[in-house]
């Protein structure tokens, strides 16, 4: 019986507005990862016109990008974004998510890769 393989599973998490993941290339096969990005921030008392955007880039392009209100004042707020990528055998994958923000401020920026398999 073969040994059932284990999938991979890469993960970053910051305090900051800038996250990067890296996942280093497979020579010998391709792969599929569900990517998904989490931004939460912290809405001031006074949220009027305060919002939060995030945006993931894949290898330096642009996949997706959004800006919204930040609602919930005193509390958080947050984005998410789910993908599918699939990593041809040799490369390697960069990802970078990118929060902004105006009033709110980025408490936690997540990126994760499960291997699909």
């Amino acid at each position: 019986m073969a040994a059932l393989a284990k999938p991979e599973l890469w993960r970053t998490e910051v305090g900051d507005a800038v996250a990067v993941l890296h996942i280093p290339g497979a020579l010998k096969r391709a792969r599929t990862f569900d990517i998904d990005v989490s931004l939460w921030v912290r809405v001031p008392e006074d949220h009027a016109e305060a919002w939060h955007e995030l945006t993931l880039e894949i290898d330096g392009k642009q996949k997706w990008h959004r800006r919204i209100a930040s609602s919930c004042p005193g509390q958080t707020d947050g984005l998410d974004y789910h993908c599918r990528v699939l990593l041809e055998a040799g490369p390697s994958l960069r990802i970078r998510a990118v929060a902004g923000t105006r009033g709110s401020v980025v408490q936690r920026l997540q990126i994760e890769a499960r291997e699909d398999l």
